[in-house]
């Protein structure tokens, strides 16, 4: 009986039901928690009265204070942390099955050195002025898109890409562009811009707007979308690119397609919410020990454990200090060193395997 049980808690459909279930109740909470406390009830009713054929069903019977700071300060800060935790962990799954091994993150391919040299010329020397309030997200973008085609071209032989060599063009081109954003920090005019910039480079969702979600919500759905549909291949992947062309698995052209992919994505995340370290390359971890290494099931269990990890880092980041708040990055940090030696220590787990031997 004890066994069966232990099975269907393991259960993939069972436990995407009970994360979703979760997911929702994270988000709630996090709406409520802050200097203002504000009820559940309230927090979903001031959320249902903005659907206009369910508005007419609704009392409003609360307070103006309250509906803006339910709908404009925390709401689009809770979606867009979920939103940013579940691409990073979908990216981490699919960089970890790309180049098979177990410490790669969504930034060996450098994405948040070269997102780092963008934002902090904006943050302390006011670069690209002329695109207004989309300057910090436009510059980040623009230079993580710089860094990838850059390991991109580095990685290639003959026209394939090598996965040695795909790791070791990332490590380089992070740490000149590393390099770079140093010398640029001190530079910097004044203290505070300093403090800006750090400030970003360790991750942070605070000041989200509405107006910032829609491209990294479509960017996450259009790349869930597509990694469902090719979690076959990924599977095959885990086998060596030998074993996957054996079955009919262009490996070179999916490994292309794959780092477009997720260079792609992370660099839309990473301009919204600085570099938040961690979640992609934990999260996966954590659900390859329940579920193993079946994709079609890694996936979204992955993208779901990844937002409600990174929804509960930012309420703890905003209220652990509070009236002060921390970066992101020092609290997905502090879960994940801990994690990781316990990993090291757990001799049953085997990255690619099935998650117990």
């Amino acid at each position: 009986m004890t066994l069966s049980l232990g099975l269907y808690l393991r259960a993939p459909v069972f436990l995407t039901w009970l994360m979703l279930i979760f997911l929702i109740i994270s988000m709630t909470i996090s709406v409520m928690v802050g200097a203002v406390t504000i009820s559940p009830l309230t927090v979903w009713k001031v959320s249902l009265s903005k659907l206009s054929f369910i508005e007419p069903h609704i009392i409003a019977d609360w307070s103006r204070a309250e509906q803006q700071i339910i709908w404009e300060i925390r709401f689009p800060r809770v979606i867009l942390a979920a939103v940013v935790g579940a691409g990073l962990a979908l990216v981490g799954v699919v960089i970890q099955a790309l180049v098979r091994n177990s410490l790669a993150d969504p930034y060996i391919l450098g994405v948040s050195s070269g997102a780092s040299v963008g934002a902090t010329l904006v943050i302390i020397f006011g670069a690209f002025s002329t695109f207004g309030q989309f300057a910090l997200s436009t510059a980040a973008f623009g230079g993580a898109l710089f860094s990838v085609l850059l390991v991109f071209i580095l990685s290639q032989v003959q026209g394939r890409i090598s996965t040695v060599r795909l790791l070791l063009a990332g490590i380089a081109v992070s740490m000149m562009l590393s390099a770079i954003t140093s010398y640029i920090v001190i530079s910097a005019p004044r203290e505070e811009g300093i403090r800006d910039a750090m400030f970003w480079m360790m991750g942070s969702v605070a000041g989200a707007k509405w107006s910032q979600l829609p491209i990294p919500l479509l960017s996450l759905l259009l790349a869930f979308i597509i990694l469902k549909l090719i979690a076959r291949p990924l599977n095959l992947m885990l086998m060596g690119e030998d074993a996957a062309a054996t079955l009919g698995i262009d490996s070179q052209m999916l490994k292309k397609w794959l780092i477009v992919l997720t260079a792609l994505l992370t660099g839309v995340l990473v301009s919204v919410s600085g570099a938040i370290g961690f979640i992609g390359l934990m999260v996966p971890h954590m659900v390859r020990l329940v579920v193993g290494s079946n994709h079609r099931y890694v996936l979204p269990l992955s993208a779901l454990l990844g937002a409600i990890f990174l929804i509960w880092s930012d309420l703890i980041a905003r209220t652990i200090v509070a009236p002060q708040e921390l970066p992101i990055g020092i609290i997905t940090a502090l879960c994940g060193g801990p994690f990781f030696i316990w990993l090291l220590r757990k001799s049953s787990y085997s990255f690619g395997g099935d998650g117990e031997k």
